[in-house]
This record gives structure tokens, sequence and C-alpha cells, in this order.
């Protein structure tokens, strides 16, 4: 428990602390990076975004090839029998994933209507949306593997909503430095924003790791990861100091150097925790690579990029939606995201997985280890 607490600590301090330190060294206001909803910030204090450079997008690209290249290598290539995680004798679409796919309709409906029953200013369905996706999700766990974490593990599952808004509202903030992402077409005030956003923020950890553990049936997708490449740092806790001082210096240099860092927004995050769980003995996102096992690592990269693809998808045609300033690399889109882009999906699903093993034990996130616990066919 102390060890929980100490984490969570040096982590929000990390988070919260070192940007808006580094922002008042630098001489700039820091009240504004405050304020709720974050008008002030893009109102009074706008970031300058450079505009497209074939020279920063080579880079990106290069870096994102030498970072996946590898395992999309593996995954196509790989031709060796099926792994043991075989799913279990299928069970029947339960009666609540019908329900998701109501809500998931009705959802998707009230996000893209433009009728006289449904204002154009009216709130955003992206709660309902996506709570509907989440049912969904779980019940197509069930049909495949028998189990699903909603039914599993129910009490923990839940403490996922709460978790998830916090944590996604940590990446809002670090956002008001860099301003990549804004809000349009939402006119309400300061507490309706914070309630409304806060309930479509808390559906972000339970919807990743709800699709990380869907991959997971697939023994096509988990058996080429299983064996893989080792990596053992030799110090791994010189390491992991380093990695901590590192982030921290990027933290503290967010607001200073918005368009030149905020690639790091994504990246920093899970290495930072890493480092800390490291630091104190705790198993962290990456301990299973040191033994060549990357199936955590891949299908948490890969189930963010899912989800992220249908986020992006339903975002585009909303009224009330988020649109995207990226320095350097703002060209060929995928709806509103820029392509490049996208790559930040893969360390956000390693950072949703880091707090699902804080909240599930590392065998209730493999459901080849689970019960039955979805209704037999």
């Amino acid at each position: 428990m102390i060890k929980h607490v100490i984490l969570w600590s040096t982590f929000a301090l990390w988070l919260v602390g070192l940007p808006l330190a580094g922002t008042w060294l630098a001489g700039k206001p820091v009240r504004p990076y405050l304020h709720i909803p974050p008008d002030t910030i893009w109102g009074k204090y706008p970031v300058a975004h450079p505009p497209f450079s074939w020279a920063w997008f080579v880079f990106y690209a290069a870096v994102i090839l030498l970072a996946i290249g590898p395992l999309v290598f593996r995954f196509l290539t790989w031709r060796g029998e099926p792994s043991e995680n075989a799913r279990k004798p299928p069970c029947r679409f339960p009666w609540w994933g019908w329900t998701g796919i109501v809500l998931l309709i009705f959802g998707w409906y009230a996000e893209w209507a433009r009728t006289n029953w449904i204002r154009i200013d009216h709130p955003p369905a992206f709660g309902p949306l996506w709570i509907g996706f989440i049912l969904v999700v779980n019940a197509l766990c069930c049909v495949r593997s028998g189990s699903c974490l909603m039914l599993d593990r129910p009490k923990r599952f839940l403490l996922l909503f709460p978790l998830g808004a916090g944590f996604w509202w940590f990446f809002e903030y670090l956002n008001r430095y860099v301003q990549n992402w804004q809000y349009i077409h939402v006119r309400m005030t300061p507490a309706k924003y914070f309630v409304l956003a806060t309930v479509a923020f808390s559906t972000v950890l339970p919807g990743v790791l709800s699709v990380c553990h869907l991959l997971r049936t697939f023994p096509r997708f988990e058996a080429p990861f299983k064996q893989f490449r080792p990596i053992r740092p030799k110090r791994p806790r010189v390491w992991a100091f380093t990695a901590l001082v590192v982030t921290g210096g990027t933290y503290a240099l967010l607001g200073v150097f918005p368009n030149q860092l905020c690639a790091l927004l994504w990246v920093s995050p899970v290495v930072s925790m890493a480092a800390i769980q490291s630091l104190l003995g705790q198993r962290q996102v990456f301990s299973d690579v040191a033994r060549g096992d990357w199936r955590l690592v891949v299908s948490a990269a890969a189930g963010a990029l899912l989800c992220g693809l249908f986020w992006e998808m339903w975002n585009s045609y909303s009224y009330a939606k988020w649109v995207y300033e990226i320095p350097y690399i703002y060209r060929f889109k995928y709806f509103e995201m820029p392509a490049l882009g996208l790559a930040g999906y893969l360390p956000f699903g390693l950072e949703c997985m880091a707090l699902g093993l804080l909240i599930f034990k590392p065998d209730y996130l493999d459901p080849a280890l689970q019960g039955e616990t979805c209704p037999a066919p």
C-alpha cells in the first residue's frame, strides 16, 4: 500500500508539477493552465504551430518504423503452431451485449444526427456510445473465451471508470502546454463541462483494456509474441533512474518547447511510470519482455490503436468534436487525425495497461487463465 502511495504521488508530481514549474521558470503565467474549460489558454496564450515539414515527417516515420517494424514483421511472417492459449468452448452472446448494441447505435446516431429532436448543441453522446462499445466488446470476449473482464472481476472493472476519468484528465492537462487538440462547439458552463467530460473520459480505460482482452482471445494474434526477442538491461535500476530524470526533464520543458516535445506527451508517462515501478520493485508493463514475452505489450498497443480508429471515426462527423493542430506532420489524415499521429495510440495503450496491472492481477488479463463467467450456449 505504501509503495502504491509513493508511486502515484511521484507520478502525479511528475505529470502536474514539473510542466507547471517549467512554465513558471520560463516567465509564463501559470494560472491559465489550471482553468476549466481551457479556453483561456487557446484564447490568450496560443501556441504557434509550425507548418508541415518533410524533414520532421521522415524523422517521425523512421522512429515509428524502428519501434514497431520488428513486431509487425514478426506477426506477418510467423508460421508457427497456434498458441496453447486456444479459445475455450464458446458461449452464447449475452443479453447485455444486445443492450450494448442498442446503446452503441443510439450514441452513434446522437453524435452524428442533425434532427429537430437532437439539437446541434446537445450534450455529447460519447459516454453512451462508448459504454455500448464496452458492453459489446466484453460480450464478444464471452463468446470467444467464456469470460470477460466485466464479469470476472466486476468490482475491479467498475473501478476502471473513475480511475480512467482521472487518467485522461492528466492528458487533457498536459495538452494545455502543447495545444495539439481542442474541443469545438462545446457551449456549456465550466461545471457542466467538467461533469460531462469526466463521464466521457471515464470510458477510455475500460474501453482500451476490454479491446486488449478481446485481442488476446485470438491465438493467431498471441502466438507470435509469446517467445520473441528478450530485452534485459544489465543495470535495470540505473536505466530506471536515468529514464526518470530524462522524462522529468521533458515534462519541465513541455511548455517551453511545445512543438519539439509534443510527441513525448505520449511516450514519457509510460516510461516514467515503468521507471518508478522498477525502482519500487513492482511489476510493470515491460516486465515480461525480459523473458521474451511481448504479448502484453503488443495487445496493449494494438488494443489502443484499434480503439483510436473508432474514436477518430465517430468524432469526425460529430458536432461537438475535437480537432487537431499537430506541428510538422499534419498531413495524410485519417479523419481529423494525421496518419503519423495515430502512432500516439501505441504508447497510450501501454499506459492504459500499466494502470490495468495495478487493478487486475496479471493472470486476469489473460483470457486463457480466467474461469467460465458467461452463459453457456
